[in-house]
């Protein structure tokens, strides 16, 4: 992958950038473990009288719960970025989060600890979200800091095409698993001891990276300039940088609820009101997160060229505009049969997910070098809290709409805060990093 474009980066850039790469795969690997690989088995670790609602409850608490610690770890591990060093903060979020899923993999049952192990669960993937917050915190910044100008675009997306790259992984991961240790089996071996492989392999992955990272990955030459005794926090609040962190901060909001569109109630979508099987469901979300992966770096490539706040404008507009209209397609069924719906999802993915690939380098672009851990840091995870309360807005605006698109409603909301917060905002594929 970076082979394509790597002829005018030296040895520390190529080194901090797939540091960031895999850095940003295992960081999603480990988000990804409780809802893909846990949530089959998630009766484990409750009453076996527990109904469906029940098991239902405890999978969204034990996955929200790493949601709301990360912008707690992001205020921490970007101050502590920003003025101890990116490198050893990543090493020490890594570490962190490699324990705790080392730990979740070792964890008896309800039938041997009761209630206890079900809250030391919910407890260890708060510490997990809390020092994965430390990992995109302080590897980002670091390996955008090494990148030429015109190139960032490209490296940026490539950092990110991380997300679906662990998505497909983890899905065939558990897929295996499953073949191997059958859950609906006498003895139920993925119930007992199935789900606990891809929490190890969780782990060692996170232990063979901290590995990479000190040996091979260099600390930040700028940061090493621009260090300052000033606290990081305090100088991104300021009068000076305050309105930088906010357009941020609104256009994160339109990211993260158009994700969780796409993301989160999409595949419930298919699979109960479009009564597509949970293979085709899965078969489909598969080759959308390859398609997307070609589609980040596609957006990277294109943003070089016309401008992050341009590509974002226009990327969004057609996201509305085109993606909205086959999501109203898919909903009523314009074309119809398995392969119909799977080809317009698929689309939907695409055209409205791509802006993704722009994250990583438009927020490190939009703050200084002495503030830009903390600023990319929050700036990517504070904006996760009000999205997350999705459901809470479709049971709303179902007083409204009909339940059926409420879906869509929230999408091209996203959309169109996308569209707000990139116009408020400047041009950045021009910054100068060093001469900052």
């Amino acid at each position: 992958m970076m082979s394509m474009a790597d002829a005018s980066l030296d040895q520390r850039a190529r080194q901090a950038i797939m540091g960031a790469f895999l850095g940003f795969f295992v960081d999603m690997f480990d988000v990804w473990l409780p809802v893909i690989v846990l949530g089959p088995a998630i009766s484990y670790f409750v009453p076996s009288t527990a109904g469906s609602s029940t098991l239902s409850v405890v999978n969204s608490v034990v996955f929200v719960v790493t949601l709301v610690a990360r912008p707690i770890g992001a205020l921490l591990f970007g101050h502590v970025a920003d003025r101890f060093g990116r490198k050893r903060t990543a090493i020490i979020s890594v570490t962190g989060f490699g324990v705790a899923t080392l730990l979740m993999a070792c964890l008896p049952g309800y039938q041997t600890w009761g209630f206890a192990s079900l809250t030391i669960l919910i407890i260890l993937r708060f510490v997990d979200g809390f020092f994965l917050a430390g990992e995109y915190t302080s590897a980002n910044p670091l390996a955008m800091e090494y990148c030429p100008k015109e190139k960032r675009g490209y490296y940026g997306a490539l950092i990110m095409s991380g997300f679906p790259v662990s998505y497909i992984v983890i899905n065939f991961l558990t897929f295996l698993m499953l073949k191997i240790a059958p859950l609906h089996v006498s003895g139920s071996p993925y119930l007992h001891w199935g789900w606990r492989i891809p929490f190890f392999v969780g782990a060692l992955i996170s232990f063979l990276f901290v590995l990479y990272y000190r040996k091979y990955v260099p600390e930040s030459e700028l940061w090493k300039q621009a260090a300052t005794k000033d606290s990081p926090l305090k100088t991104l609040f300021s009068r000076d940088h305050l309105q930088g962190f906010l357009q941020v901060w609104l256009l994160m909001n339109g990211f993260w609820l158009t994700s969780d569109m796409i993301s989160a109630v999409m595949p419930g979508l298919l699979n109960k009101s479009l009564h597509l099987p949970e293979t085709k469901v899965t078969i489909t979300i598969l080759v959308s997160e390859v398609v997307l992966f070609v589609a980040y770096l596609a957006a990277g490539l294109i943003s070089q060229r016309i401008g992050r706040r341009a590509y974002l404008i226009w990327a969004s507009i057609i996201a509305t505009v085109v993606g909205g209209s086959l999501n109203y397609f898919l909903l009523h069924h314009a074309w119809q049969g398995v392969w119909g719906i799977m080809l317009l999802t698929v689309l939907i993915e695409a055209i409205v997910g791509n802006i993704w690939g722009l994250a990583t380098t438009y927020i490190n672009e939009r703050f200084h070098t002495s503030v830009r851990a903390s600023g990319f840091g929050l700036g990517y995870s504070l904006a996760v809290i009000l999205p997350s309360f999705y459901a809470f807005y479709q049971i709303w605006l179902s007083n409204i709409v009909p339940s059926m698109y409420t879906e869509l409603v929230l999408l091209v909301i996203g959309c169109v805060l996308v569209v707000i917060g990139a116009a408020f905002g400047p041009e950045t594929k021009d910054v100068d990093f060093a001469a900052e």
